[in-house]
């Protein structure tokens, strides 16, 4: 979502607060009943993918018939596309200007897509995998700088960051297999604060490092854990989300909060894959065992 049109959020969330049992403090959250509303005979496969636009639209994106579903913040289906387009839903965002960027795993392919959901250009080769500048092996994420350049987490296949430029020109990439600074084993998403650091989610080494802009290692949270999700909120706080965790960390790499309790029901998370943010404080989170919640304040 663009960091722009996120600025309620910063006076959303709860101040940090730990228990006295010493367990992570409730960020004071709770699930929205029979949402969203899919139309009639349709449901979701694994969702893994989830975001939002500055209209509070939610696009949702899930391994099954129609791929990538548009809603209305209270629920209301919009319309889908995607048909016969997608092999593995992965990663869906929004930049700054409204294009949507889609990543499909399976086919090797990061896409952007515009408002209207036509493909307006095309990072990889279809079904080819490649570790070159032209091709990805199992890409997971994408982020867009505000200039329009933008990162791809190109992590199950290869292990590296790759940067390109507004038109799609490759720049540079960093990464390699390991567990060392600047190496990772599955970089599987991939975030922007406002001063242009990137954050990537190293997943199978529990951590988040941290980089410059050019790919220079900065720091990293250690043994933080496995998080799927990330998503950049414009107070300069992180939402991260993974198995049956969705928590609020600051800039320190300290973790403030979690979300929702552990399980099956509505208002509870398992399988957390992706995370969102609307314009009001509301939490979005995409879960692989076939659902997309909505979380308000309480």
């Amino acid at each position: 979502m663009p960091l722009c049109l996120k600025i309620l959020l910063a006076v959303c969330f709860l101040a940090p607060a730990f228990g006295q049992s010493g367990k992570l403090a409730d960020l004071g959250y709770q699930g929205v009943q029979e949402w969203p509303l899919l139309p009639e005979g349709w449901n979701f496969g694994e969702v893994a993918g989830i975001e939002t636009d500055s209209r509070g639209h939610v696009y949702v994106f899930h391994r099954g018939p129609h791929p990538l579903i548009e809603f209305e913040g209270n629920g209301r289906f919009v319309r889908s596309w995607g048909e016969g387009m997608i092999t593995r839903a992965h990663t869906v965002r929004v930049d700054q200007e409204g294009s949507l960027w889609v990543v499909d795993v399976g086919a090797h392919l990061v896409l952007k897509v515009n408002p209207e959901g036509r493909v307006v250009m095309v990072m990889g080769r279809q079904g080819q995998a490649g570790a070159t500048a032209t091709n990805f092996n199992g890409p997971a994420d994408v982020a867009v700088a505000p200039n329009g350049d933008f990162y791809v987490a190109d992590g199950y296949g290869n292990s590296r960051v790759v940067k390109f430029s507004r038109d799609g020109r490759y720049l540079l990439e960093w990464g390699k297999k390991g567990a060392g600074p600047g190496e990772f084993a599955l970089p599987h998403a991939v975030v922007l604060d406002a001063r242009g650091r990137v954050y990537v989610s190293d997943r199978e080494n529990r951590r988040i490092q941290i980089f410059d802009s050019n790919g220079k290692f900065l720091n990293q949270w250690a043994n933080i854990g496995e998080f799927s999700g990330l998503e950049m909120l414009p107070d300069q706080r992180l939402l991260a989300a993974g198995g049956s965790q969705v928590v609020l960390l600051n800039l320190e790499g300290q973790i403030l909060g979690s979300l929702a309790a552990a399980g099956r029901l509505a208002g509870q998370l398992l399988s957390a894959h992706g995370v969102a943010a609307g314009n009001h404080g509301e939490i979005y989170v995409a879960e692989l065992n076939w659902r997309a919640q909505k979380f308000v304040k309480k």
